[in-house]
């Protein structure tokens, strides 16, 4: 998700977190590490970053009425916040448009092993094949929940969020047949505006929406 305006430099294709940091941040703001590899981000139209902002915040709001029944769990729901993998070190990471994470103390990193839920909202600049990959790296880290988000075509509103479930267990497959992936999504829920009821999922906490509530 680039930034308009700034001209991406010449980088090694492989760099460490501690590398990442030297540089300057409008530049660092808009890269990931997939095991230490320079992956680009693409950042969309604003249309995207209002998407984004509605999600998360409606998140937050029902994270917030778990909270208040189940005082025992705390969730926060957050946006474009690095999501580092694995218990140790910070160059594999990625940046997921929003996310919902266990409260942790200020200032402290956002692990996989935290992290819940997961969402990207699909700009024209996305390919299927980057986004399949970055899915992929969501389900092999345990994230249980991906939420994946299109914009209606003249980028005035959602037209549709879909949400995935982490498998817990492989499907049967014919025998020499093995899954290319260890861990997969499948598709769980799907709205559209039509559903006038609005969203309703019960995973990671009870979450209802209404679509006016996703307006922008």
């Amino acid at each position: 998700m680039s930034l308009p305006g700034v001209e991406r430099p010449d980088l090694p294709e492989f760099m460490t977190w501690e590398e990442l940091e030297q540089l300057p941040a409008e530049i660092a703001d808009q890269i990931e590490l997939w095991d230490g590899r320079v992956v680009w981000m693409r950042r969309g139209p604003g249309e995207h970053q209002l998407a984004l902002l509605m999600l998360a915040q409606e998140l937050r709001r029902c994270a917030g009425e778990d909270r208040s029944t189940h005082p025992e769990r705390c969730w926060r729901g957050n946006i474009e916040t690095n999501v580092f993998f694995g218990h140790t070190g910070k160059s594999d990471f990625v940046t997921p448009d929003f996310l919902v994470h266990r409260c942790l103390s200020p200032g402290a990193d956002v692990r996989a092993s935290d992290t819940v839920l997961v969402g990207e909202v699909l700009s024209p600049s996305n390919t299927p094949s980057e986004m399949e990959a970055k899915k992929a790296r969501y389900a092999s880290a345990g994230i249980p929940s991906y939420w994946e988000v299109d914009l209606t075509l003249d980028l005035t509103g959602i037209g549709a969020l879909r949400v995935y479930i982490l498998e817990v267990g492989h499907a049967e497959l014919p025998p020499g047949v093995r899954p290319l992936r260890n861990a997969n999504y499948l598709l769980a829920g799907e709205w559209t505006p039509d559903a006038r009821a609005g969203i309703s999922f019960p995973f990671p906490f009870p979450i209802e929406i209404l679509w006016p509530a996703l307006d922008f």
